[in-house]
């Protein structure tokens, strides 16, 4: 086990923690939530803010897009007492009318207040993986080794299928968004799911499948700046990544992927059409 990170709460030991980044959240539909996090003794657990969305999959802009309010109840798998959104991208971002169009399309990020009862079951390592080591500082380059653990409902909760290795194909929206294509690729109900760079860090949510530029590629929204968004709000000023309590254990080595995941031009990019992975 890992020395316990600066200001964070005492964790569950790994093994019989039953809240961890991967269970599955239940707000308008189920998702797979990306990693905990924390900020003095409240502790949160991460979704994508189109979790709660009340429009269809292909209705991605957070600026028009319709949403549950913040405070909506979360179910959260392994939680005795629903959580709280408490944050959502989506929503904050329509009460401040915001005009930035990268943000408007890509900021897909929502925090649940995990109920304090509940605080004790929580432990923030990535299931198969470990960690994550901490935020992600710096942009990704391509074809740059990244994993995931996806864990929608409709696997029937067959494990083995979670763990994802890919790389990353593009990065779109001023680095507001990064294209992977991962081994699975993320199918509805992963929506959410935390996205960790080759040396563990976290750097982003899933949010989209991409039907262009390459098919069956997912759209991930970047971490550094989601929270950094969050980070404008008093509120949230002082949200934290809660790094893993158990050390990052490695990817897999993807060489000669290359061939088969070579970025796009930036004008095939910018044409890429995607529908959120909400499991309605």
């Amino acid at each position: 086990m890992l020395a316990r990170q600066a200001g964070a709460p005492a964790w569950a030991d790994q093994a019989t923690a039953t809240v961890h980044p991967g269970v599955n959240t239940e707000t308008a539909g189920s998702c797979t939530s990306n990693f905990i996090f924390y900020q003095g003794s409240d502790v949160y657990i991460g979704q994508a803010a189109h979790c709660s969305g009340t429009g269809e999959s292909t209705g991605t802009n957070g600026c028009t897009s319709g949403t549950l309010p913040e405070g909506t109840p979360v179910t959260i798998t392994g939680a005795e007492f629903p959580g709280s959104m408490v944050y959502n991208s989506w929503a904050r971002m329509q009460a401040r009318g915001e005009t930035d169009e990268n943000a408007c399309a890509f900021n897909d990020f929502a925090l649940v207040r995990i109920d304090p009862r509940d605080v004790a079951k929580v432990n923030p390592t990535v299931p198969y993986f470990g960690g994550p080591s901490g935020e992600r500082q710096g942009e990704l380059a391509n074809l740059e080794q990244v994993v995931s653990y996806g864990n929608s409902i409709l696997r029937g909760g067959i494990t083995f299928l979670s763990p994802k290795f890919g790389t990353q194909i593009s990065s779109d929206g001023d680095g507001w968004s990064h294209g992977v294509y991962t081994v699975t690729p993320g199918i509805p109900g992963d929506s959410g799911s935390g996205f960790m760079d080759g040396q563990g860090a976290a750097f982003g949510t899933l949010s989209t499948l991409q039907f262009a530029p390459v098919a069956g590629s997912n759209g991930v929204g970047d971490l550094q700046r989601e929270l950094a968004y969050a980070r404008t709000f008093d509120d949230f000023a002082g949200v934290t990544l809660a790094a893993g309590t158990e050390a990052f254990r490695g990817a897999l080595n993807l060489a000669g992927t290359s061939d088969l995941l070579r970025a796009p031009s930036p004008a095939v990019a910018a044409s890429q059409k995607s529908v959120s992975l909400r499991e309605l």
